[in-house]
């Protein structure tokens, strides 16, 4: 298993839609779903810190995640631009397979 885990801060104006849009059903998950090595996002809040959240992005392996880059590059910087607002950071914190 393949993974991207993404860390944000968000505004306490912003959690709902943040959720919304970077849950298990939301709109980054919705992208990712069009590639069949996609295995499904987590998103976790931190203990004791509002509005600081993780994404965990699964896929099969690393190979998935280069040909859905490959094939949707255009749709994940549009989308990227479209929900930027929601959250501040946005960092990558851990990418790759567990050893």
């Amino acid at each position: 298993m393949y993974v991207r885990v993404w860390e944000y801060e968000v505004g306490a104006d912003q959690v709902d839609a943040f959720i919304a849009a970077y849950g298990a059903t939301g709109a980054w998950a919705r992208l990712f779903e069009r590639e069949a090595g996609y295995v499904g996002t987590q998103l976790f809040g931190a203990v004791g810190q509002d509005g600081r959240f993780l994404t965990v992005d699964r896929w099969r392996d690393a190979a998935c995640w280069e040909a859905f880059l490959d094939q949707w590059r255009d749709e994940y910087g549009e989308l990227d631009h479209q929900l930027h607002g929601l959250a501040a950071g946005g960092d990558a914190v851990v990418e790759g397979t567990a050893q």
